[in-house]
């Protein structure tokens, strides 16, 4: 499973959270279970590998740290989302918006350009086009304003992820 995987699985429990009165404990104790992904797995590529000890502990550290700072995120997203109420904007870029920004705040081992980088091809996978652009936007202007201040805590984002061998 790549970083990339990683994120689009925490992507998915954010998400999830908008629509749960559970904890992210609570949901992550109950979704990052082996039989849960070989049941999903069966249907959705993203879960047909179940994360290794360090992709769960990246996948938990977005998710609680989501969670733990959610105001503070929808905050930025609404003051960047220039013209938009947070509620007009559709929950799966809400949820995308917030991990990306909580990797930008908190943890400084992920590059600020691959985050971004990353928001636009999920926003682009789960939703229309133009939607990958105003997302860009937002994250750019929240990079250029925001990340400079740096964070109050650093969550150290685990390296245990598999690199795909380069093809000969």
């Amino acid at each position: 499973m790549t970083r990339s995987n990683a994120r689009e699985l925490a992507v998915h429990f954010v998400f999830e959270l908008g629509f749960s009165k559970e904890s992210a404990d609570q949901l992550l104790a109950e979704a990052m279970r082996r039989p849960v992904f070989e049941l999903i797995g069966k249907e959705e590529p993203l879960y047909a590998e179940f994360p290794n000890a360090g992709q769960r502990e990246y996948i938990t550290a977005l998710v609680r740290g989501v969670e733990a700072h959610g105001s503070e995120l929808d905050g930025y997203i609404s003051k960047y989302a220039i013209g938009w109420n947070l509620a007009r904007i559709p929950r799966v870029v809400v949820a995308i918006l917030r991990v990306c920004m909580y990797e930008i705040l908190y943890m400084q081992d992920v590059p600020n350009a691959s985050a971004i980088n990353e928001a636009v091809e999920l926003t682009k996978h789960y939703e229309e086009q133009e939607l990958a652009a105003f997302v860009n936007g937002i994250l750019g202007s929240f990079v250029r304003t925001e990340s400079l201040s740096g964070p109050v805590e650093t969550v150290p984002a685990p390296d245990l992820f598999e690199v795909p061998e380069a093809e000969s």
